[in-house]
């Protein structure tokens, strides 16, 4: 839950491939959900297939990209059982993996403690401020009548003003966890996104736009037909024709609709505060 406090931990070293990003989100025994709407067409009714090498290219390319545009503005949406939903609207800097939004909790409960999932009427239950990297988060209430960009209010936080903590097995915990690794220096290996079972499972128009959906590659040592989901990886990509990824959409074994990462492109307007990194 978002009100947990816990002593913030160390800074987790960097991970350079999916192959670690997946293992350690499998390892998460968090109930992960999400419920967000597009407009999107399938292009075909075509069984799932091993990606191609031009493919396995694309979807190499896609995590530099995000890199390359950095600062990235996006959006996470999930949902944690009963009606409530947790959505965070930010900007994430990939070089420096640091990030800082807005989160909102709305619900149709009304309570006070709510257990997460969608369900109109929906009400406000909580709101602020939050900065995450990748050893943990913070929160912190915004400033009343303050109409400024969420990280100029964040820079105004005192350091004593955010609650901090290390990272917990909440399904909102994971998807920040997934969201500030995904950038990357240098493109992914594309052969071996091929052989750890990345798979190209359809064509989708977003917002005007065609992307290829993609399964990503499995977890180490999973196999496909094995497993939960017949071993296919919990990470679903949506890439474009030139590499470019508009969204992930990340599920466990047994549960609902899955968690997801939207992503709009750079964000040059957004200078990240230095002052709320309370996990370093």
């Amino acid at each position: 839950m978002m009100r947990k406090k816990r002593k913030p931990g160390g800074r987790e070293p960097r991970r350079a491939l999916w192959f670690r990003t997946l293992a350690a989100i499998t390892a998460c025994g968090a109930v992960v959900g999400g419920l967000v709407a597009w407009r999107a067409f399938s292009a075909g009714t075509v069984t799932d297939r091993p990606v191609t090498t031009e493919e396995a290219s694309r979807l190499a390319l896609s995590r530099l990209g995000l890199y390359r545009a950095s600062p990235v503005a996006v959006t996470l949406t999930t949902a944690e059982g009963g009606d409530v939903v947790v959505r965070v609207q930010g900007v994430v800097d990939y070089r420096n993996h640091r990030a800082v939004g807005t989160y909102r909790v709305t619900g149709a409960s009304g309570t006070s403690q709510p257990s997460r999932a969608a369900g109109p009427p929906s009400k406000r239950l909580d709101q602020g401020l939050i900065v995450w990297d990748a050893g943990g988060l913070g929160l912190a209430p915004a400033p009343e009548g303050d109409g400024s960009p969420f990280w100029q209010q964040a820079e105004r936080v005192p350091r004593s003003g955010w609650s901090g903590r290390s990272y917990t097995s909440d399904p909102l915990d994971a998807g920040l966890q997934l969201l500030i690794g995904l950038g990357a220096d240098r493109p992914d290996n594309p052969l071996l996104l091929a052989q750890s079972g990345a798979r190209w499972l359809a064509r989708e128009r977003v917002d005007g736009r065609d992307y290829d959906r993609f399964a990503g590659p499995r977890a180490q040592g999973a196999s496909r037909g094995t497993g939960p989901d017949g071993g296919r990886s919990p990470l679903t990509y949506w890439v474009d024709g030139d590499g470019g990824l508009r969204r992930v959409t990340m599920r466990m074994p047994g549960l609902g609709v899955p968690a997801t990462l939207e992503f709009f492109g750079r964000d040059g307007r957004a200078k990240l505060p230095e002052a709320p990194w309370i996990t370093r």
